[in-house]
């Protein structure tokens, strides 16, 4: 795709970002669109965000999970940028969100790592964790700018990673004697989310690549690979993958996460309608 489609695309999915539309032509129905294709529109995304003013603060993993990559013909994950303006921190543990434009929303809970170092290319578990500051569990919104959640990979890609908006909670800061303990309760941690304070759905730390961990170490590869210059980098804070199927939601919802296997307490969010 030539860079001056590369440019209207991208500006035409800024614009239904910024206005709420949905986006009738997906971007892999247009000729010469691919995935390397949509990682370009996604870099132009992120500039032009910059111009108006905002910065990259990490990045959102997207499809953690190896079945997918069979379905979708995937050699590994799919992540985009996450802004300043669209990560959030609780308070108290519990945190309220309003989303100006939504069209179809989910939510998802998510380990969140936040960086110290870099994370290297062919990192396993353990060096991975090695170059975090901080982990939380976080709720991520999601929404999809295609009718009836329509998609190929490259669509994502292409369109922030869907990412409207991220919540983390309560912090836990990593040493590096706790390193080997969290290698082991990373993949068998638990999370239970409710609605309302009915019971939703469990899930496991297992359904983000058998680990959050080894997930933040194949986005570190992953990233390397494709933007050699670009590195998981020290500062930058990564969702990483959800925890349990993505539930639709919207304004009014009351959700709450709660995790064993971690000394997290619980999160909770409360979605408001605009003003």
């Amino acid at each position: 795709m030539p860079l001056d489609k590369v440019e209207s695309l991208a500006s035409e999915l800024l614009s239904a970002y910024g206005t709420g539309q949905m986006v009738s032509v997906i971007p892999s129905a247009r000729p010469g669109f691919d995935l390397k294709m949509a990682y370009e529109v996604e870099a132009t995304l992120r500039r032009l965000r910059e111009a108006e003013g905002h910065r990259s603060v990490g990045r959102k993993v997207g499809f953690a999970n190896k079945a997918m990559w069979r379905v979708l013909k995937l050699e590994t994950l799919l992540w985009a940028h996450m802004y300043d303006d669209t990560v959030h921190y609780s308070e108290g543990n519990s945190a309220s969100l309003t989303l100006a434009h939504p069209r179809s929303l989910k939510i998802e809970p998510e380990i969140v790592f936040g960086l110290k170092q870099p994370v290297m290319e062919g990192s396993d578990a353990a060096a991975a964790l090695a170059s975090v500051d901080w982990l939380a569990i976080g709720f991520e919104i999601i929404d999809c700018p295609f009718p009836e959640w329509k998609f190929e990979a490259s669509d994502f890609v292409a369109s922030f990673g869907f990412h409207a908006a991220l919540v983390v909670g309560e912090r836990m800061q990593i040493q590096r004697d706790l390193i080997p303990g969290l290698v082991t309760a990373l993949p068998q941690l638990k999370v239970r989310i409710l609605k309302g304070g009915e019971f939703v759905e469990e899930g496991s730390g297992k359904n983000s690549l058998k680990s959050p961990a080894l997930c933040l170490a194949e986005m570190g590869t992953a990233i390397g690979r494709r933007f050699p210059n670009e590195p998981l980098s020290a500062g930058e804070i990564v969702s990483s993958g959800t925890l349990t199927g993505g539930h639709s939601t919207e304004w009014g919802d009351v959700w709450t996460v709660e995790v064993e296997g971690l000394p997290l307490p619980p999160l909770t969010l409360t979605l408001l309608p605009p003003r």
